[in-house]
């Protein structure tokens, strides 16, 4: 491999790296989306929520004076109460939450998200293996791995919305406002990094292409 396409590697693994980290944040925080329940009383306290894969937030947040409807937002001060889905800890006794969540949704999510850091580890592994032995092919599985995690982390994202979006029009919850928070962010923006960085790892570890008509792909650079 030539010191050009060597240091085209590095670049794009260093932002690959970049939307490791970011999917790793995504997957194990709670802040994908904030829920506003309508607010009945004003000056009084109200009760917003965040929540991610794994589990939900509850949040009662003090008096206040404004005539919004909604409730929040949800950096005010108050009591705060997080506990895992039922689902995913069916033995919890304890009250998690005054709403009926898409269990389908949440779960779909959850797996899909395990899939892709499943990817990312079968990716990362045949990088590190690559840079031990001096085996370049293995930067191709590498790539094909990570664009597949954001692939994964993309449909996620998409389940995830769609659960919010089903929440909102629910007649049978209470929120009526919501909007998306930096763990979403996260998930979005390692998409973009996974999968692009990806699909230019796969490209900057291809052999050189023949670039007369005499020559041959025997004629590239040879690979370790």
């Amino acid at each position: 491999m030539s010191q050009t396409k060597a240091l085209k590697v590095r670049v794009t693994l260093s932002l690959i790296l970049v939307g490791v980290v970011l999917a790793l944040v995504a997957v194990v925080t709670d802040h994908w989306a904030v829920l506003s329940p309508r607010v009945e009383q004003h000056d009084a306290a109200c009760e917003a929520a965040h929540f991610g894969l794994w589990r939900i937030c509850t949040k009662r947040i003090a008096a206040r004076s404004s005539e919004d409807e909604s409730c929040g937002p949800i950096s005010l001060p108050g009591e705060k109460n997080c506990s895992y889905f039922r689902h995913f800890n069916p033995g919890e006794s304890s009250e998690i939450f005054h709403v009926t969540t898409q269990k389908e949704y949440s779960i779909s999510a959850a797996a899909i998200a395990i899939f892709s850091l499943g990817f990312i580890i079968l990716g990362t592994i045949c990088v590190l293996l690559s840079f031990r032995k001096q085996r370049d092919y293995l930067l191709r599985p590498a790539s094909m791995f990570y664009a597949f995690a954001g692939l994964c982390i993309f449909v996620a994202v998409e389940v995830m919305r769609q659960s919010v979006k089903r929440m909102i029009d629910s007649e049978e919850t209470a929120w009526i406002d919501y909007y998306y928070s930096w763990s979403f962010a996260c998930a979005c923006a390692a998409f973009v990094l996974l999968f692009l960085g990806g699909l230019a790892l796969l490209l900057f570890s291809l052999p050189r292409m023949p670039q007369n008509p005499w020559e041959s792909c025997m004629d590239a650079e040879p690979e370790h």
